[in-house]
C-alpha cells in the first residue's frame, strides 16, 4: 500500500501529527509520501501532483477546509481519503490526533469507505458553457455587499421558485451541516441522495429551505436591482461574478468523494458531539 500525506501545517499540532504519522508507516512498512514542499524524515517526496497520482490513499491533516479541498482533488483520480482532524470542528475528519494507533487499519483492511455525493455547477453565458466546476459542500450566490437584497429565480425544469434575500444556498448532505445549516437549512443524513435549496436572510415569511431528489438539475439566474456586484461561491471560495444574462446549473456530479472511516462513529453521534458546544472531540 501506498499512502500521501497532505497536511495544513498552519493548523495547531499538524507538524507533530506529520512527525508521528511519519514514523508510524515506517513501523507498519506502509510507503508514504509527502508533497516535496515539506521536510518529513520518514516520508519519500514527489509534487503534490505526483502524489495523488502514486497513492493508493489520501491521508489529509487539517481542517474541514483542507479535507474538503483534497478531498475534490483526490475525487478526480477515484483515490479514497482519511481526515485526521487537526482544526477546530473538523467535522469530516474521521479521527482525531489521540487516535493516530487507528491508521494501522489501513494497512489490515478493516475499515469502510463512505460516498459522498459532489454537485456538478456550470456557469453558461448566452448559451454557452463557459466553465464547470465540482463542489462538495455547497454552491452560493449573494451579493459582494452585506444586507443588499438581490433576486433570485431557480428554475426546476420548468417551474421558477423566486426569492429576494441576501443570496441562496445549494448544499449536498455534506454541506448540510455548514453554511446551509446556519442559515436555517435542514440537516441531512449524509446517506440521503438529495440536496437542499436555502435561501440567505430572505425577505419573505414564506420562504422556506427545499429538498430535491439528487435526479434533480437546477438553474439559477440572479440579479440585483441597484446593480450591486453578485458572486457564486463554491465550498466557500469565489469563482466568479454573476452577470444579468449568466446561467448557472447545478446538478449532481458523476464524481464522488470517498471517505475513509476507521472507527465506528456514526454520523449520529458525531454530529451530537460536534455541535454540542461548537468544539472536537
Amino acid at each position: 500500500m501506498v499512502v500521501a500525506v497532505v497536511p495544513n501545517l498552519d493548523k495547531k499540532g499538524a507538524p507533530e501529527v506529520v512527525e508521528k504519522l511519519g514514523k508510524m508507516l515506517k513501523r507498519e512498512n506502509i510507503e508514504a509520501y509527502i508533497p516535496d514542499s515539506i521536510c518529513g524524515t520518514d516520508f519519500k517526496t514527489a509534487s503534490e501532483e505526483e502524489i495523488f497520482k502514486i497513492a493508493d490513499v489520501i491521508i489529509t491533516i487539517g481542517g474541514d477546509g483542507t479535507i474538503i479541498r483534497f478531498a475534490k482533488r483526490a475525487a478526480e483520480d477515484n483515490k479514497p481519503i482519511l481526515g485526521i482532524n487537526a482544526g477546530r470542528m473538523g467535522f469530516l475528519a474521521n479521527i482525531e490526533q489521540n487516535e493516530l494507533e487507528l491508521i494501522n487499519k489501513l494497512k489490515t483492511g478493516d475499515y469502510k469507505i463512505e460516498n459522498r455525493m459532489m454537485l456538478e455547477v456550470s456557469i453558461v453565458e448566452n448559451g454557452n458553457i463557459i466553465a464547470k466546476y465540482n463542489a462538495l459542500n455547497d454552491a452560493v450566490i449573494t451579493s459582494g455587499y452585506i444586507s443588499r437584497i438581490i433576486d433570485i429565480s431557480a428554475f426546476v425544469g420548468s417551474d421558477a421558485i423566486s426569492y429576494r434575500a441576501d443570496g441562496l444556498i445549494v448544499s449536498t448532505p455534506t454541506g448540510s451541516t455548514a453554511y446551509s445549516m446556519s442559515a436555517g437549512g435542514p440537516i441531512i443524513d449524509p446517506g440521503t441522495e438529495s440536496f437542499c435549496i436555502t435561501p440567505i436572510c430572505s425577505h419573505s415569511l414564506s420562504a422556506k429551505p427545499i429538498i430535491l431528489g439528487a435526479d434533480k438539475e437546477i438553474k439559477i439566474k440572479a440579479f440585483s436591482k441597484k446593480r450591486a456586484d453578485i458572486y457564486l461561491t463554491l465550498d466557500g471560495r469565489k469563482v466568479t461574478n454573476i452577470k444579468p444574462f449568466t446561467e448557472v446549473y447545478i446538478k449532481r456530479s458523476e464524481k464522488t468523494v470517498k471517505l475513509i472511516r476507521l472507527n465506528d462513529r456514526s454520523f449520529y453521534k458525531t454530529l451530537s458531539h460536534k455541535f454540542k458546544d461548537g468544539r472536537s472531540v
